[in-house]
């Protein structure tokens, strides 16, 4: 594989072997790595934004469990002190608790420094979607509260366009009469070749319920949906609808790792 970085708008850089995270050696086109292996490089890449007294803002899935692994480990060390951490998920405060990270919220802290979290997908405009996990709401208000939001994903995340993936785009809804809502989220983007399909639990086919108690509803698209701060407000204007899974404009870095390397793009 190598990685498709020339549909980018913006600034992008190749990130040099003396600049790479440690102990982690950089990837060479010889070498063939693993998902989870990329998923780590990009996150150590990222914690090296970290610094000693900030309020982090810390992510939800594969990709971010890495980097709050790694602060948890760079405070055990010593080269991290006075940090404090703000979780995007039940799992990750958990995982942030077990690894000694001081940990807060909004009403204490509501300016963030930085956050690192990872993407489904990321567009050439830095536009992400995110949410698979189920953590979109909680997600959104911290991440849009930081001074920077720094993005980590492998080449696999990278689209043409949002919904290129054709895979789910979620969003959030309340319980009540769901039926309605996903109908009504379906019919809004039928021009796209929407199917809108309430989430459910493996184990027993019953309704993912988030954080927050509510539903998810993932949204699957034939071809591209146009504006997408229109189809922002089309879907938010919907009752019923708490929150979607199109973080528009929210980036301000994302490290992508390839097996060519690892290469961050800046607005």
């Amino acid at each position: 594989m190598t990685i498709a970085f020339s549909h980018f708008v913006g600034k992008t850089t190749m990130v040099s072997s003396s600049s790479s995270p440690t102990p982690i050696s950089p990837p060479t086109p010889s070498v063939f790595l693993t998902q989870e292996e990329l998923k780590r490089i990009a996150a150590f890449k990222a914690v090296e934004f970290v610094k000693s007294g900030m309020v982090l803002g810390l992510g939800t899935g594969s990709t971010a469990k890495f980097a709050v692994e790694r602060i948890g480990e760079l405070l055990q060390q010593g080269k991290l002190k006075n940090v404090v951490g703000i979780p995007t998920s039940k799992v990750t405060h958990e995982q942030a608790m077990s690894l000694g990270i001081p940990l807060s919220d909004l009403d204490s802290h509501p300016v963030i420094d930085l956050a690192i979290d990872g993407a489904d997908e990321v567009d050439p405009h830095l536009n992400l979607v995110k949410g698979r996990g189920g953590s979109l709401l909680r997600e959104k208000m911290i991440e849009g509260a930081c001074r920077k939001f720094i993005v980590i994903v492998d080449e696999s995340k990278l689209v043409p366009y949002l919904g290129g993936s054709l895979l789910a785009m979620p969003v959030e809804i309340v319980p009540f009469c769901w039926k309605f809502t996903t109908e009504r989220l379906q019919i809004l983007f039928e021009d796209s070749g929407c199917v809108a399909k309430l989430r459910t639990c493996e184990k027993n086919d019953e309704p993912f319920v988030t954080d927050n108690g509510n539903y998810i509803v993932n949204l699957y698209f034939e071809k591209e949906i146009g504006d997408l701060n229109a189809a922002s407000d089309s879907i938010l204007r919907l009752p019923g609808v708490v929150e979607h899974g199109m973080f528009l404009n929210m980036a301000s870095i994302v490290i992508v790792a390839g097996e060519l390397g690892v290469t961050m793009k800046e607005k």
